[in-house]
């Protein structure tokens, strides 16, 4: 696995983790910000290790969609997470009179934490470019 994937999943736990916190801390506007950019990252890490690059968030939606979920190499549903969390972190993020619930936020950080599981196997059970060209 590329230095760089590893360091996306570690920031995709760090978010994980603070949209746990934050959670507890009622501050759910911002933990549904940090559950989407677990998601994101994830998202990013996979595609990292099939040579995309991007940070533009509907490019990485595009090409996630396109490598994992119409070939069903991931579950479809990881797409769907990585495109309700965007629209979600965008009405916490902009409109300032959006209805966050906390189980709203409970459900963006536990989807993050389903991905980043799910991500870590497929990674695990999957030769990357690194081991395959030493």
């Amino acid at each position: 696995m590329k230095r760089e994937t590893i360091e996306l999943l570690e920031q995709a736990q760090e978010n994980i983790e603070a949209g746990d916190m934050l959670i507890k801390a009622q501050f759910l506007k911002i933990a549904v910000s940090r559950g989407y950019y677990a998601i994101f990252y994830t998202a990013r890490a996979l595609l990292l290790e099939e040579g995309k690059t991007s940070s533009s968030h509907r490019e990485v939606q595009s090409a996630f969609g396109r490598l994992f979920a119409k070939t069903s190499r991931l579950d479809p549903k990881f797409h769907q997470y990585l495109i309700k969390g965007f629209r979600e972190r965008q009405a916490a993020d902009y409109q300032h009179h959006a209805e966050i619930s906390e189980a709203d936020a409970v459900e963006v950080v536990n989807h993050a934490e389903e991905f980043l599981a799910a991500a870590k196997s497929y990674l695990a059970s999957t030769p990357s470019s690194d081991e395959a060209n030493p």
